[in-house]
């Protein structure tokens, strides 16, 4: 019985990430496709749509914009959620479930109740829209995913370290930089990764937020109106999934590292 649920288990595993990915492979496919029309059969074998990219000048605007915007997301994400994912690790102080609970209540709401929300509040306080409210309502929705990061770097750090560096008449600046900064580092930087990932992905509320500079994936849903621009914008789609999956491995691989680090840290304090 025991294998038979693991056969079907896997079934439905691999069932499903082919009906998640088959769309995604079309990419590839069609952006190395000599003709205009997304169909098949494939006519031939070309790169010039990924040529044509480097000749786009409103397509580097675009890719400026989203790089400002990912980077700067990325970092005060991180910041924000590093001092809340601290805060929630180390200390208990009242409501504090209640107050961790609406910070992450962005991961459940729609992003678009959330894009309609904040373009209505900037409205209401007669702010312009630009690349920074872009920033802030990014960060709105990056945040709850540094926090869940860096949590568990900061859950799976050893106290006694912390505590044996105050002892030895270090500072706790010194102990946060020579002790605790090194041990969560590799999840830090998997914060940053994933934030970035996130931002520069976001559509929706770059959307609504965004003014006469748009960002990346603004750009590419204005390119859907014109069918002889569809290989390009595969092309594009291709090269920005690329990124992504790369990213997503090294934020992956780091966040691993930073456990496995810990681990030995805490073996060896042990000991």
């Amino acid at each position: 019985m025991k294998w038979l649920s693991v056969k079907w288990l896997t079934i439905y595993a691999v069932v499903y990430m082919i009906f998640l990915y088959a769309p995604v492979i079309l990419l590839p496919l069609f952006a190395f496709n000599t003709s205009t029309i997304i169909a098949f059969p494939l006519s031939g074998f070309t790169t010039e749509w990924f040529v044509g990219l480097w000749h786009t000048d409103t397509l580097h605007t675009a890719l400026g914009n989203s790089m400002i915007v990912g980077l700067t997301t990325a970092v005060l994400s991180t910041l924000l959620g590093a001092f809340a994912a601290r805060a929630s690790a180390r200390f208990a102080f009242p409501g504090k479930t209640g107050i961790v609970g609406l910070i992450m209540l962005p991961l459940v709401l729609p992003e678009i109740i959330v894009a309609v929300a904040l373009l209505v509040m900037l409205n209401q306080l007669g702010m312009p829209l630009s690349l920074w409210t872009v920033v802030a309502g990014h960060v709105l929705i990056c945040t709850p995913f540094s926090i869940a990061i860096l949590s568990s770097a900061f859950r799976g750090l050893d106290r006694e370290l912390e505590e044996a560096s105050f002892d030895l008449g270090e500072s706790r600046w010194g102990t946060f930089r020579r002790v605790t900064l090194p041990l969560v580092l590799p999840g830090v930087i998997s914060s940053l990764l994933i934030t970035f990932t996130i931002s520069l992905d976001e559509f929706i509320i770059a959307f609504f937020l965004t003014g006469t500079d748009v960002t990346l994936p603004v750009y590419i849903w204005s390119q859907l109106r014109f069918p002889a621009k569809l290989p390009s914008v595969m092309a594009l789609g291709t090269i920005l999934l690329a990124v992504s999956v790369l990213l997503l491995i090294a934020a992956e691989a780091l966040r691993r590292r930073s456990a496995s680090r810990q681990g030995v840290e805490t073996t060896l304090a042990g000991v």
